[in-house]
């Protein structure tokens, strides 16, 4: 019971850590584009959030900053808080953000622990899978928020996919290392006999 509690508490830390760092980052902006749009820090670490806590920790800590937005913090780029941020073509790209954080994770976890190689792949493949979740729902809010069509909310997002990919190689490149650093981290448990579970916080998130 002491061990389950110790993790939890554990797990909150973390989310809350990985929560402040998202906002941090927000306040790390270029304005970029047509579409009103700035170029942040804050979309890659809310993927590096889910790529070093795996996808229930790190959807979690999105959602963490995400609701503190709705509290009226300024979160969000700009000092905005995610309130303000409702009505405006934002608002995809919030929505994405929970989701690429879950997704990333969940891919990342599932990633050989002992293959360098092996866990790069995997951890860029997720990263390339929020980043699109991302695109995805920003084109959506873009559509509904900023009156384009589908085609033309994803072509108002080409001169954020170079930058973009450059963040999240770095993000990917600190994931990989906070992992080797702290590999437990992505250590399993082993269900017990009584169905209970036993060991570090799952994995597979």
């Amino acid at each position: 019971m002491k061990r389950n509690r110790l993790g939890t508490a554990v797990d909150l830390a973390y989310i809350a850590v990985f929560a402040a760092l998202i906002i941090v980052l927000a306040f790390v902006s270029i304005p970029i584009g047509t579409a009103g749009v700035p170029v942040v820090l804050q979309n890659a670490a809310v993927v590096l959030a889910g790529l070093v806590l795996g996808g229930r920790r790190g959807g979690l800590a999105a959602l963490l900053f995400v609701g503190l937005g709705l509290l009226g913090l300024p979160v969000l780029a700009g000092g905005r808080s995610t309130v303000q941020a409702l009505a405006g073509p934002t608002i995809g790209y919030i929505v994405g953000y929970i989701i690429s954080a879950a997704l990333a994770g969940a891919v990342a976890y599932r990633a050989p622990r002992r293959n360098r190689v092996g866990q790069t792949l995997v951890f860029a493949l997720a990263a390339v899978v929020g980043l699109l979740v991302q695109y995805l729902c920003g084109s959506a809010g873009l559509v509904l928020r900023a009156d384009l069509s589908f085609a033309e909310a994803v072509l108002a997002q080409s001169p954020f996919i170079i930058p973009d990919l450059a963040k999240f190689a770095l993000m990917v490149a600190i994931a990989l290392g906070v992992h080797t650093a702290f590999p437990d981290l992505m250590r399993r448990r082993r269900p017990t006999r009584s169905g209970n579970r036993i060991g570090a916080p799952t994995g597979a998130r």
